[in-house]
């Protein structure tokens, strides 16, 4: 479900709809629900990497504060990155660097044939992955304090208008506005209203438009100068391509 799609405009009025028609305290409840039904639309079946990496960073934010000796500590987040970067690499990286791998050998007159995994990359996977280790590194230093509410902290990591695109959230502004209790307030909704509409008017008018443009120079780069590289404006301006 992309954000300029028809699923998501019938998806994001009905998620409005019932997060401010429930008690404040159920709210995160909803987000949680519509954060997670958005991230399944995409790959029902990764949604259990998420799951992984939000319960190791949860579970690794409640030790660090439990824990006194420094030297666990670091073994925590040492452990806690680790797994979320193995689970990043292993979806995201393995294939390109075991064909560099590959390639080095062949430098040496080895020939090695590469090993690779037929996965589908997991959509926003390297967002929520180093949203996680930002969390795990502030507890692990002391700027945040460690969410002890399991569901708020899934909230924060998949978070649905982020969790695809960005940006990375930092602890300390999202994971307190989830805890907050909201009430509607007209104002607030037309002005995040305009915000979308505005957005949405870059990406479909301007930037698709623009990209019609530009993938003609990115599908035969060497046929084109520099500046027809380098520049959506010199590209507008080239008659031969316009």
């Amino acid at each position: 479900m992309s954000f300029n799609s028809i699923a998501f405009a019938i998806f994001l009025p009905i998620v409005f709809l019932l997060y401010w028609s429930i008690p404040k305290k159920y709210q995160w409840i909803i987000l949680l629900i519509s954060s997670y039904y958005f991230y399944m639309s995409w790959n029902i079946i990764y949604v259990f990497l998420i799951l992984l990496t939000t319960g190791v960073s949860y579970l690794s934010g409640r030790l660090l504060a439990d824990v006194q000796s420094n030297q666990i500590k670091r073994l925590i987040l040492f452990g806690s990155i680790s797994i979320c970067l193995c689970v990043l690499f292993l979806f995201k990286y393995f294939n390109f660097f075991t064909g560099i791998f590959c390639e080095f050998l062949e430098f040496f007159s080895l020939q090695l044939h590469p090993i690779t995994l037929n996965l589908l990359l997991p959509v926003g996977i390297s967002f929520y992955t180093f949203q996680t280790l930002s969390y795990v590194i502030d507890v692990y230093y002391g700027r945040v304090q460690p969410e002890k509410h399991f569901g708020r902290y899934a909230v924060f990591i998949s978070f649905f208008p982020q969790l695809v695109a960005g940006p990375i959230e930092r602890t300390g502004n999202l994971i307190p506005q989830i805890r907050e209790e909201h009430s509607f307030r007209y104002e607030d909704a037309i002005y995040g209203l305009r915000q979308m509409l505005w957005g949405f008017f870059k990406k479909v008018v301007i930037a698709d438009t623009l990209a019609n443009y530009v993938d003609i120079v990115y599908d035969d780069p060497f046929s084109y100068t520099g500046g027809g590289i380098s520049g959506c404006s010199s590209i507008l301006f080239n008659p031969d391509i316009l």
